[in-house]
């Protein structure tokens, strides 16, 4: 997927301006920059939600389809079960009732929660609830995925949690991500790539990642000097 010159302003506020930027199909992107800088609306963007005042958003066919979003809060319905949340995210996809129960226990094993699909969202944690609505972005047959800062306001063991179950799943089903996040430390253990936003006309820094991302620690040597020049870039927009 490709934002070809895009601009977008809010009256005086330029967010784009002829901004260009790639993210390579089956990979994901990390995002991070200032608030106010255009990460959330480079994700409606994305979606469609947002139309720019110029420029185009360019899809491979693979991506073309529908799009799943997740969230900060995890948005659940309150009155229908684990299974239930998950589940409906795949009815306008499989018409099997079989096929979708598959699916549905197959992903909810994946983010640990199979004894859990019949507990409604009052009675799980924080952390489950994540879960679930990360089992739910992966059980709906998206060729894109967006993720706003879906890791925010946890504490680091939980947010390390997640991230490796995140992974888990990416691995198994790629598909191409726009991560954004305020944490240069999730971005780097998530990201194929980095970009820094802050500049209307370019991102602030583009950096690729090629350690794989089962083998990162945020300890290596290389990791460290990535996270530190995202933190400049940061600080210095």
């Amino acid at each position: 997927m490709r934002f070809q010159s895009i601009s977008k302003a809010y009256g005086a506020n330029c967010i784009f301006d002829g901004f260009d930027l790639e993210i390579e199909t089956r990979s994901i992107l990390s995002v991070v920059g200032p608030s106010g800088e255009g990460k959330t609306t480079l994700l409606q963007i994305a979606a469609g939600l947002v139309k720019p005042d110029g420029g185009s958003v360019i899809k491979e066919a693979e991506e073309e389809g529908s799009i799943s979003y997740l969230f900060q809060e995890p948005r659940l319905l309150p009155h229908s079960t684990v299974f239930t949340n998950v589940e409906l995210a795949l009815r306008s996809f499989v018409s099997s009732r079989v096929e979708r129960e598959r699916v549905v226990l197959h992903y909810l094993e994946m983010v640990g929660l199979s004894d859990s699909a019949c507990l409604y969202p009052a009675q799980l944690s924080g952390g489950m609830r994540q879960r679930v609505a990360i089992a739910r972005s992966f059980a709906h047959p998206a060729k894109l995925m967006l993720l706003d800062e879906p890791f925010q306001s946890l504490d680091i063991k939980l947010k390390v949690n997640l991230l490796k179950a995140f992974i888990g799943l990416w691995e198994e089903s790629p598909r191409t991500t726009l991560f954004v996040t305020h944490d240069p430390k999730e971005a780097i253990l998530l990201g194929d790539a980095v970009c820094c936003l802050g500049d209307p006309k370019k991102p602030l820094l583009y950096q690729k990642i090629d350690i794989p991302r089962k083998a990162r620690n945020i300890g290596d040597q290389t990791l460290l000097a990535l996270e530190a020049s995202l933190v400049q870039a940061l600080v210095s927009s």
